[in-house]
């Protein structure tokens, strides 16, 4: 007989069709059909039913695995088999099993649970299909995210959590003592910290997490979460646009091409993600956007922000992204370059994602003349001293340059079809919610 072979994952067994294995981790289900058992189980790579037929084992071996229970920690030993109507897909014949741990009064239960339990039980809720193909697929994406910079040369640089001052408003900072005589501020963004590095490295880019003390509970918001956000020198408007185009198109079709069976598993139609490779995504400029919202009944006027129910009107009819640009220079950040042809809006763009999943990118051209910058710090009541080094990027060799930000968990809800933001984080941090 043919050593037992151990240290394999689900994901890997189908190389291993009629080898005999030993594989540890949860039982995910079982039911029974007679005289044969199916268990169902889980190592965190993948799924794989195990099947106990009660005349080829022996007593102790088929009551054990009778009264074991969901997520119990189990060791299964068998033979790998093709399955007889799946293609590419392996079940288990068991001729050995073993209870780690027996696992008493499991809290998810298979009935209705409501959302405030469920993330209560955040911790353990990770264990189900959806949510751990959520996360796969969060993982995949920012592998991508990696790969996408890594071949087209740019250089990650870290930006720092703790900032002196605000990126993107004072009215949503998370304030904490920095020493006895200075506060300190959770980062909102890592942008203004990419730029200086843009000019010593040309094309860089920061990844991590932003916060934002915002007082929302909508499902588009936490006030924890992970941003990507490229800054390159020499990069005007136009092609910042590409940039971002192209950055999505190739994420959303390495999802597409590495995660079929976890979009499967989260029932996510993967042709509604389709048409973002393979077609243009449509680039609407502010004004014109205003006139299509007043047609569809919207009471907008020029200066008005974009709401969620704005931005999912703006998409309808499209299949892909729709990108929105030249936003009023008075509802945007400080450092956003004015548009040369139009002074009243900025050279910026917001990305849109289909089926209302609203603003996945948001980023523009910066202000490269010092003293206009200036001037808008100024006018947006923003302290000078904390933000000088950030105006010395101007005043030593200035240079334009763009970039932009992606929040991770709302390119995922995206990804997944998920409806709200909290089941795209491992721990969400929202509103009134910190446990677990």
């Amino acid at each position: 007989m043919a050593d037992t072979k151990t240290n394999l994952s689900i994901a890997t067994l189908a190389a291993h069709a009629g080898e005999t294995v030993t594989l540890k981790g949860w039982l995910y289900n079982k039911r029974d059909s007679g005289k044969i058992r199916f268990l169902v189980l889980r190592d965190g790579s993948g799924y794989l039913q195990c099947i106990v037929v009660k005349k080829e084992v022996d007593e102790a071996l088929w009551e054990t695995t009778g009264h074991v229970t969901q997520e119990s920690t189990i060791e299964v030993t068998g033979e790998v088999r093709l399955h007889p109507k799946q293609p590419g897909v392996v079940e288990l014949g068991v001729t050995g099993f073993r209870i780690l741990d027996l696992c008493a009064d499991w809290p998810i239960t298979p009935k209705e649970h409501g959302v405030d339990f469920l993330m209560s039980q955040r911790h353990l809720w990770l264990r189900s299909s959806k949510q751990a193909s959520t996360l796969r697929i969060r993982s995949e994406v920012e592998s991508a995210i990696h790969d996408f910079y890594y071949t087209r040369g740019y250089v990650r640089v870290d930006s720092p959590i703790l900032t002196p001052t605000a990126c993107e408003g004072t009215s949503n900072l998370f304030e904490t003592q920095y020493t006895e005589d200075e506060k300190a501020y959770l980062s909102q963004s890592g942008q203004l910290y990419a730029e200086p590095a843009a000019a010593a490295l040309g094309k860089v880019y920061c990844f991590g997490p932003t916060f934002r003390a915002e007082k929302s509970k909508t499902r588009r918001h936490l006030r924890e979460f992970w941003m990507v956000e490229p800054e390159v020198a020499f990069l005007e408007i136009d092609g910042l646009m590409d940039l971002a185009e192209e950055f999505i198109k190739e994420l959303a079709g390495r999802v597409l091409d590495r995660r079929k069976d976890d979009l499967a598993r989260l029932e996510r139609d993967p042709t509604k993600l389709e048409a973002t490779i393979s077609k243009p995504f449509p680039r609407i400029a502010y004004r014109d956007a205003i006139e299509i919202l007043k047609a569809k009944g919207f009471p907008v006027q020029f200066g008005d922000d974009l709401g969620g129910d704005e931005e999912t009107a703006l998409t309808e009819g499209y299949d892909t992204p729709v990108m929105v640009t030249k936003y009023p220079a008075a509802i945007k950040a400080f450092y956003m370059q004015p548009d040369p042809n139009d002074p009243e809006v900025v050279s910026c763009l917001d990305v849109l994602a289909p089926e209302g999943y609203g603003e996945i990118i948001g980023g523009s051209q910066r202000i490269h003349d010092h003293d206009l910058l200036l001037k808008r710090i100024h006018e947006h009541n923003l302290p000078v001293e904390p933000l000088q080094w950030y105006l010395d990027i101007r005043k030593y060799g200035t240079f334009p340059h763009s970039g932009f930000g992606m929040g991770l968990e709302r390119f995922t809800a995206w990804m997944c079809g998920v409806p709200h933001l909290r089941e795209c984080i491992p721990y969400p941090r929202m509103l009134y919610r910190i446990y677990p």
